[in-house]
């Protein structure tokens, strides 16, 4: 299969980053999203933990902390299988290692955002090309949440972040994929709509 394919390829290339690339990547993606996306103006975050090899998110989440914007996690849907739950995280948030060995917020009756009043969402990709096309890690989660974005619902803003090796010229896609609205890289940022 095609994308699996590419999957492979695309986590080799991200995998095989040195320590000291991934933390200057991650250092260069704050100063591309202060930039070019709307992570200044926007109040409510959700991002991501990096986990193999993702270009990591954690100065931006610091960003955001410090200039009292609110910071949220993706967390496995406990009943919704196949979903995302957005979680409030903060410095000191409990978190625990999902199924997949991702740490995530321990959701509470009080943590939970609802989707409608998130304003941007950086999502990690495996490979992405210039058009705003995504591919993920194959699961579909991102996908199936974020559906009502598609449906033009919500005015919600997605955004990739991904490293400059993860580029690639076209990606195909499925009726189900969700179209980003940009990609930032720690080099540029690729803005489709």
């Amino acid at each position: 299969m095609l994308r699996q394919k590419i999957r492979t390829e695309y986590r080799n290339k991200r995998q095989a980053l040195s320590a000291q690339q991934q933390s200057t990547a991650a250092n260069n993606l704050l100063t591309t999203c202060l930039s070019s996306t709307t992570l200044a103006q926007a109040k409510t975050i959700a991002c991501y933990i990096a986990n193999d090899g993702e270009i990591d998110p954690k100065a931006i989440i610091e960003y955001c902390w410090q200039h009292g914007k609110s910071v949220l996690l993706p967390v496995l849907h406990p009943f919704s299988k196949g979903h995302l739950l957005f979680v409030e995280y903060h410095p000191n948030s409990a978190t625990r290692k999902n199924c997949y060995g991702i740490e995530e917020p321990i959701v509470t009756t009080t943590n939970l955002c609802p989707l409608t009043n998130i304003q941007l969402i950086l999502t990690p990709l495996v490979a992405f090309d210039a058009q705003g096309n995504r591919l993920g890690m194959g699961g579909g989660y991102y996908d199936r949440t974020l559906a009502p974005i598609r449906r033009d619902l919500l005015s919600t803003q997605l955004i990739g972040l991904a490293h400059n090796c993860q580029q690639t010229d076209i990606l195909l896609t499925d009726s189900w994929d969700i179209p980003l609205n940009g990609i930032a890289t720690p080099e540029q940022y690729f803005d489709v709509g």
